[in-house]
């Protein structure tokens, strides 16, 4: 662990931590807070940032990553899409540029940062149903689905999942892989580590998990595989690439997803990186473990897409790792 991913730690502990050992979410609050602490990383040399934000760009609300004319490479380049983390109730694609700038730039891969909206103006499902006609607009508009990886983090990461599960009951034609930073994937709070690791995790205590899903869910049930992914039939899903901390109260999320991937014959990896906060390769370029972490997941990017090879690589690193 090194001393700038220490340093994160103790900050999440003080600042961000005592905020989820309240009796109730405040959204406008974390709304407020996010909004004034955000970093956003200048534009990457070589790229631009195209900002779709007006009441007309449905359902690619959001913004494009993208390589500049004549700096692209030949043939098809992989494109992800990307599903931002926050609870389902705040962030948005600029508090995660940080990330999705880093991971765009590794995998050389132009990404749509997807502007979904949010609990508790709108609730479960409205965030999977922008997510699902989001990744039809791309395929519709000319991207070949194995060109795609949908992506996310937390919240987001369980809401990629989700929508690979919806589109795939769908009948869609579905992408290269699924790449995960600590996924929120069980809404009903029942995993081992919301208990076992709740006070070791940095950033969230374990009850507030269970109150945080109340704000998305509404009335609709906590198990519903479209909400909480970790109850879903995986068969028949793309490669899965997971990432979480050892002691993140939602560790068990990933653990449990990839046990049944697995048992329904699912091609996943498992990534445990020791005593790493949640979603910490938001803190690149800052910490050495976040920029290990992009490496990775740029890497994974570009083994699903190129084809048949890249899925056979996948399959030999089935199993789970601690890093």
């Amino acid at each position: 662990m090194s001393w700038q991913s220490a340093l994160a730690c103790w900050y999440l502990r003080k600042q961000f931590r005592p905020q989820t050992l309240k009796p109730h979410v405040n959204v406008e609050k974390a709304r407020a807070l996010t909004a004034r602490r955000v970093w956003s990383p200048g534009v990457p040399a070589g790229w631009r940032l195209r900002e779709l934000y007006g009441p007309h760009d449905w359902p690619l609300h959001g913004e494009w990553l993208e390589r500049i004319d004549g700096a692209s490479t030949a043939g098809i380049p992989p494109t992800l899409l990307y599903c931002h983390g926050g609870g389902y109730y705040f962030c948005s694609p600029q508090t995660h540029r940080s990330l999705t700038f880093g991971l765009a730039t590794r995998a050389n891969a132009p990404v749509f940062s997807l502007d979904y909206r949010l609990a508790p103006e709108h609730r479960f499902p409205a965030a999977l149903d922008d997510a699902s006609a989001a990744y039809r607009r791309l395929v519709a508009d000319g991207t070949p689905p194995e060109s795609i990886v949908i992506s996310g983090d937390s919240a987001g990461g369980g809401l990629a999942l989700a929508t690979l599960v919806a589109l795939r009951d769908a009948g869609d034609a579905l992408p290269a892989g699924c790449l995960l930073f600590s996924p929120w994937t069980d809404l009903a709070a029942a995993g081992a580590t919301i208990r076992s690791n709740d006070g070791l995790d940095p950033m969230f205590s374990g009850p507030a998990v269970a109150r945080a899903a109340q704000v998305y869910l509404g009335d609709a049930s906590a198990m519903h595989p479209y909400a909480s992914p970790v109850y879903a039939d995986l068969q028949g899903l793309p490669p899965l690439f997971i990432m979480a901390g050892s002691t993140e109260v939602l560790l068990d999320d990933s653990q449990r997803v990839a046990d049944n991937a697995r048992a329904a014959g699912v091609v996943c990896e498992l990534e445990v990186w020791k005593k790493m906060p949640h979603v910490w390769p938001l803190f690149t370029p800052f910490i050495p473990e976040a920029n290990r972490a992009l490496d990775r997941a740029a890497a994974f990017v570009r083994r699903v897409t190129s084809g048949a090879t890249g899925r056979s690589a996948a399959q030999r690193s089935s199993a789970m790792s601690i890093v």
